[in-house]
C-alpha cells in the first residue's frame, strides 16, 4: 500500500504551510487574531482560505466546492493545526458538511455546502446534560405541528454555535422502547426565535456553549434526511467525525514536537544543549515515532473513506480517534515537561497545545467509549 503523497498533495501542504507562516506565524499575530487567545476562530483568516478554495476541499464542485477527498481534507486540518491557524470551527463545520452531503436535499446542499465553501461556519448539537456518551438518552423534543416542528429542550457543549450560521439539532420526534429509534436531525438558523446560546467558560477559552430551545419552530423542509432516522444518520457521520478530530489533533501533536525540538536544541544547562542528553533524546524519539504512526493511521482511514464514502468504518474510525488523540496528549505533555517552567508559561504556545490535547480525548466520544467500540468489533 502506497502512502506517499502525490505532487499535487505535496504542493497543497506546502501552500498551507506558507500561508500559516505568513498570516499567523508569530506570537504577536496569533495573539491579535485570537483576541488574546480567548477566541479560537478568526473570520479574516478563514475568509482568505475560502478565497483560495481550501474550505471547499471535500465538497463537490456542483455546490461550490473544489473537489478533493477526505485525505486532502485531513492534510488541510493537520497543517492548519500545526501552523496554529485560528480556524477552530472548521472541524465541526466539516462534520456538518459530511452529514449534508450524505442526507441533504438539493436545496440544503446548495445552501449549506455552498455557504461552507464561501466561509460559513456550521454547528451540530447532540450532547445534553443527561445524554453524553449515551447519545440515545437524549430528550430534546421536536413535536409535530402543521407544516413542521416545534423544538423544546437543552443541549450542552455545542461547539461554535455562537459563531455558526445554523445549528443541526439532533432531537427526539418519536418515543418508543428502542431509545435509538425516533431521532431526527433538524436545521435551525442561529438566532431563531426561541433559541438562546449561552457560552461555557473553559480553560481553553470560548469554544462551546449551552443551547436552550423554547418553542423553537422549524419547517418540514428543515429536516435533514428522514424523520425518525437520525440515529442511523448519526452513526454514518460519527465514523467520519472521529477521523476529522484525529486529523486536527495530529497537527497539534506535530506542533508540540516541533516546538519541543526547537527548545531543547537552544536551551543550555550544564554547559551544553539539553537536547544532547540521552534521556531527553529517547523521549523525543518516542514522541516522533508515535506521531508518525498516528499520521499513517490517519491517512489509511482517510483513504478507506475515499474508496467508499458510504462504507461504515466503526473499528478503524475508533482506532484512529483513540490512538491519535492519546498520542498527541502524550506529545504535548512531554513537550511541557521538556520545556520546564517555560512550557507552563502562557508566553509560549506549549501550554495551549496541552489544553487542546487534553480535551481531544473527551469530545467526539471519549477514549473509553472508543475502546468499547473496538472491543465490540472484536466480538467481545
Amino acid at each position: 500500500m502506497d502512502f506517499s503523497l502525490s505532487e499535487e498533495q505535496e504542493a497543497f501542504v506546502a501552500a498551507i504551510r506558507d500561508f500559516c507562516a505568513r498570516e499567523c506565524g508569530t506570537p504577536d499575530q496569533r495573539e491579535r487574531l485570537t483576541e488574546g487567545y480567548t477566541e479560537h476562530h478568526n473570520f479574516e483568516v478563514y475568509g482568505k482560505m475560502a478565497e483560495l478554495g481550501w474550505l471547499g476541499v471535500g465538497i463537490d464542485e456542483a455546490y461550490g466546492g473544489s473537489g478533493g477527498g477526505m485525505l486532502e481534507a485531513c492534510l488541510f486540518m493537520e497543517e492548519t493545526s500545526r501552523g496554529l491557524a485560528p480556524i477552530s470551527a472548521y472541524a465541526t463545520t466539516l462534520i456538518v458538511a459530511g452529514a449534508t452531503q450524505r442526507f441533504g436535499s438539493e436545496a440544503q446542499k446548495s445552501e449549506i455546502l455552498g455557504g461552507i465553501a464561501d466561509g460559513a461556519v456550521e454547528a451540530i448539537a447532540m450532547t445534553e446534560p443527561e445524554a453524553g456518551s449515551d447519545v440515545g438518552a437524549l430528550s430534546c423534543a421536536a413535536e409535530r405541528v402543521d407544516g413542521g416542528f416545534v423544538l423544546n429542550g437543552q443541549k450542552v457543549f455545542c461547539s461554535n454555535a455562537h459563531i455558526s450560521d445554523h445549528v443541526l439539532v439532533v432531537c427526539r420526534t418519536t418515543r418508543s422502547e428502542d431509545k435509538h429509534a425516533g431521532m431526527t436531525m433538524i436545521w435551525l438558523p442561529t438566532g431563531a426565535d426561541g433559541m438562546e446560546v449561552v457560552p461555557i467558560e473553559t480553560m481553553g477559552g470560548r469554544e462551546t456553549n449551552h443551547l436552550y430551545l423554547t418553542d423553537c419552530e422549524a419547517p418540514e423542509a428543515a429536516v435533514l434526511g428522514e424523520v425518525d432516522r437520525g440515529w442511523t444518520q448519526l452513526m454514518a457521520g460519527l465514523n467520519v467525525e472521529r477521523l476529522i478530530l484525529a486529523a486536527t489533533m495530529l497537527g497539534v501533536g506535530q506542533r508540540a514536537l516541533d516546538d519541543a525540538l526547537a527548545y531543547v536544541k537552544e536551551r543550555r544547562q550544564f554547559g551544553r544543549p539539553i537536547g544532547s542528553f540521552q534521556a531527553l533524546q529517547h523521549r523525543l524519539a518516542d514522541v516522533a515515532t508515535e506521531l508518525q504512526a498516528a499520521r499513517l493511521m490517519t491517512h489509511w482511514v482517510a483513504t478507506l473513506t475515499d474508496e467508499d464514502p458510504d462504507r461504515m468504518l466503526p473499528q478503524q474510525a475508533s482506532m484512529v480517534k483513540l490512538f491519535v488523540t492519546e498520542a498527541v496528549k502524550r506529545a504535548a505533555l512531554e513537550g511541557m515537561q521538556l520545556m520546564g517552567g517555560y512550557g507552563y508559561s502562557s508566553e509560549y504556545d506549549m501550554e495551549r497545545l496541552v489544553r487542546s490535547s487534553l480535551v481531544a480525548t473527551i469530545y467526539g466520544g471519549t477514549s473509553e467509549i472508543q475502546r468499547n467500540i473496538i472491543a465490540k468489533t472484536l466480538g467481545l
